[in-house]
């Protein structure tokens, strides 16, 4: 693999070992990626190295790297095209921070990002990873994502057994753990590979994130999110399979995909059993945890509060798409998650919609019959 460090010629890059190592992979940003690089040179906190690991993008991706003003940043070249996991792990083998800071070509870093998490970072030695809230970017519209307003590290903890709890550009992690990781980012569990490594880290030590929004999540019809939706479930399922081995043996697999077709991708349920069977798995799951992790009563609340909120829209799809009936959604409703937060006004609301959606299929169906009749 070539390597392609460009440096200003007064100002040695190499000299001192910076605070921060920022990993990006980049494929094609030419048109994103200037404005990534220009939050970076806005951060109050300076002590950081930008390696950019071009995946052999096909447009100016490269020109524009070596033509940035800010020596901080060096481009390496990867050989031949091997997808952003590939990159990534190139990327994170030429750190040399105490912290790597994972940044996609096409988000932006709010000014305070670096200077919050490495005061949260050396303050706490038992945090191993940590990441910020984000708001989302469509268009040149900020606008608020739907993760956890208020989070503990307990509830991030517990937010990694059902769904991915972080957008990777807002994390920082310590470089001497994530090398304990071999690789770091598994290559199969590619578009989940970021939702993998916060399950194998926290094996080290606890993870965490700052409630306030300190990264842009661009949201685009180019993004990984958008054109490769079956590729990221498929290894979301793979890696809560193997996450729910021990509570559900030979059933792990039916389980996550479930959770990830229903609460993470927020698809409707198809019937009554499979949203038993979700209510059912849920309540094993949260219980294991509870059982095994220290929690404080806010904790607790959080947990809980969050769960309920979760299997609240994964009722409310079901009423609204008509694949289930209020009955069904009260009759099966865990105990330890209730109405989930919606109420029983926004279930109404919904079967109400779902009833009309089922009698237009029931028209369409009618027609359709005496059509082939």
């Amino acid at each position: 693999m070539q390597s392609d460090i460009r440096q200003d010629p007064t100002v040695d890059a190499r000299a001192s070992v910076p605070v921060i190592s920022v990993v990006m992979a980049a494929y094609n940003g030419a048109g994103l990626i200037e404005e990534t690089l220009a939050s970076l040179t806005a951060q109050t906190f300076g002590d950081f190295e930008v390696i950019v690991v071009d995946d052999c993008s096909t447009d100016d991706t490269r020109e524009v790297i070596r033509a940035w003003p800010d020596p901080r940043v060096r481009l390496v070249v990867m050989a031949k095209n091997g997808g952003p996991v590939k990159a990534r792990n190139r990327g994170f083998a030429e750190a040399r921070g105490r912290y790597i800071a994972a940044l996609d070509h096409d988000d932006i870093c709010r000014p305070d990002r670096f200077a919050r998490q490495v005061a949260y970072l050396d303050s706490h030695p038992d945090t191993v990873l940590l990441g910020a809230a984000a708001e989302l970017l469509t268009e040149g519209v900020v606008g608020p994502s739907s993760y956890a307003p208020t989070t503990t590290p307990a509830l991030v903890a517990w937010l990694t057994c059902i769904e991915n709890p972080l957008v990777w550009s807002s994390t920082m992690m310590r470089t001497e753990v994530a090398r304990r990781l071999d690789p770091v980012t598994r290559p199969e569990l590619l578009y989940a590979e970021d939702f993998d490594l916060y399950q194998r880290i926290q094996h080290f030590g606890a993870i965490a994130r700052l409630d306030e929004a300190l990264v842009l999540y661009r949201v685009h019809p180019g993004g990984v999110s958008k054109r490769f939706v079956d590729i990221m479930e498929a290894a979301s399922v793979r890696v809560l399979t193997e996450r729910y081995a021990r509570l559900f043996d030979e059933r792990a697999a039916r389980v996550a995909g479930l959770i990830v077709q229903h609460s993470m991708a927020k698809r409707p349920v198809p019937d009554r059993a499979a949203l038993a069977t979700l209510g059912s798995a849920l309540g094993v799951i949260q219980a294991d945890f509870l059982a095994t992790h220290a929690c404080s009563a806010h904790d607790i609340r959080l947990i809980r509060w969050e769960t309920a909120r979760r299997w609240g829209d994964i009722g409310r799809a079901g009423l609204r798409a008509g694949t289930v009936r209020l009955g069904d959604v009260l009759a099966v409703r865990p105990d330890h998650l209730g109405l989930g937060y919606a109420g029983l006004e926004a279930l109404l609301w919904s079967g109400f919609i779902g009833g009309v959606r089922r009698a237009r299929r029931r028209m369409e169906q009618s027609r359709m019959a005496q059509t082939a009749g």
